[in-house]
């Protein structure tokens, strides 16, 4: 019945400064309803998963983390260093693919995932 996922919608602090923020790291073209279409390529892949109120995988105090598929992410980390934006969790490489964690100004943890 699903199509996929339709959206991730949530409140913020400073409206401007994420809008920012996501366009100049992620590039992400932040569009004046305050928003982006990303519309998947035929090898992407969209994962929906629980996880338990004590696990420890993400910030427990995080109620979400987004995930973002990236083509390359040796091509992100360069990005990402050159932005001066902290990794905050080095690649980790396992049977899922190449992960790396960023955060957003306000500190809500990212991760990016190469397949």
């Amino acid at each position: 019945m699903l199509k996929g996922i339709g959206g991730v919608f949530w409140r913020t602090n400073n409206l401007e400064e994420i809008k920012q923020w996501y366009s100049k790291v992620l590039n992400l073209e932040i569009e004046n309803w305050n928003g982006a279409i990303i519309s998947p390529q035929s090898d992407n892949q969209t994962i929906f998963s629980f996880f338990s109120e004590s696990d420890s995988y993400f910030p427990t105090e995080q109620q979400v983390m987004l995930n973002f598929q990236v083509e390359n992410i040796e091509d992100s980390i360069k990005h990402l260093e050159k932005m001066k934006i902290p990794i905050v969790m080095e690649k980790m490489t396992n049977e899922y693919g190449k992960f790396i964690w960023i955060e957003d100004p306000e500190g809500r943890r990212i991760e990016l995932w190469e397949t």
